[in-house]
């Protein structure tokens, strides 16, 4: 379990991270988001004991980092893939490793497989890596001393499709067989694909968190889009199904799909879409929180009006 408590961060005048708190419970993926500058790797940087706070604390498995003996036994850590040796090949990365963790060298060849690097990549120099290898070589190395938290700062950067969807089911079966993870990645559908919950910073505080039923909103209602749309609305109206434009030329009306057509067969009304609605996904709800210009550009945002009392809402 990782658990913070009210980290801040504060380079002279400026505050890079302040007053943030969340947990990462065993058997869970967290979703650890926010935009460039917000503050997240500041904050990853403070759970592994790499920065120190300026006030507030951070624990792994009880303990703050610094105090775990042989920690990565216990938690795997991927911050920077780019932080490795060029000069030693990816096998002899791993050996290194395994020697310091005083983990049995079997598992170097277990873990190139499972992380996907063939023997011919295992022989090259990590300088002639391409990204998506490093990250791979990254994750071999976190996992390496068969820890029970992960915490990885963009772990899929440079990874291709197959390499991304790989990575998905590393971390739901991580997860699912008791492990905790923290996940920092700007893939939004990736993040929102396998995490369970979701902690959002802006600013370098906390601006939402929670599960994913909590944060992300369920589809209601259907969207609509008539030949004519205004007298459509009026007939809508009369049928006491009142709609609201989507601000692209349809309507969105709380009400089944057969009420809505019922309608429009009434009147002679001829339509050219109707559709569920989606509910608000992890795209809008980031761009609602970190950047609301954005957000209002595009189709209405939904987002949850607020987070159960429990949740560092909204600020």
């Amino acid at each position: 379990m990782i658990s913070v408590e009210h980290l801040t961060k504060r380079y002279r005048e400026v505050t890079a991270v302040e007053d943030v708190s969340f947990r990462c419970e065993p058997g869970t993926v967290t979703g650890f988001l926010g935009p460039n500058g917000a503050g997240k790797s500041t904050t990853m940087r403070m759970i592994c004991g790499l920065t120190p706070p300026t006030s507030g604390s951070a624990t792994v498995k009880g303990v703050p980092y610094r105090r775990i003996s042989n920690p990565g036994r216990h938690v795997g850590v991927l911050l920077d893939a780019a932080a490795q040796h060029a000069g030693r090949t990816g096998r002899e990365t791993l050996a290194l490793t395994a020697h310091v963790l005083g983990v049995d060298q079997k598992r170097v060849g277990e873990m190139l497989d499972r992380v996907g690097l063939s023997p011919k990549a295992a022989k090259r120099r990590v300088g002639g890596y391409s990204l998506g290898m490093r990250q791979r070589l990254g994750i071999a190395q976190a996992l390496l001393g068969d820890p029970s938290v992960l915490i990885l700062d963009e772990p899929a950067n440079g990874l291709d499709p197959e390499g991304i969807h790989w990575m998905r089911s590393m971390l739901r079966d991580f997860a699912d067989r008791g492990g905790a993870v923290l996940l920092s990645s700007h893939l939004l559908l990736e993040v929102e694909a396998v995490a369970d919950r979701f902690v959002v910073i802006a600013g370098g505080r906390v601006a939402a968190q929670g599960t994913k039923h909590e944060l992300l909103s369920e589809p209601t209602g259907v969207v609509v889009r008539a030949l004519d749309g205004a007298a459509f609305q009026a007939t809508l109206a009369q049928a006491g199904l009142p709609a609201r434009p989507d601000g692209q030329g349809a309507f969105i009306v709380e009400a089944p799909a057969e009420a809505v057509g019922r309608a429009a067969a009434a009147t002679g009304t001829v339509l050219l879409e109707l559709r569920q609605a989606s509910g608000g996904g992890l795209e809008e709800l980031f761009l609602s929180l970190t950047n609301p210009a954005a957000a209002s550009a595009g189709a209405p945002t939904s987002v949850p009006a607020s987070v159960p009392a429990s949740q560092e809402a909204l600020r």
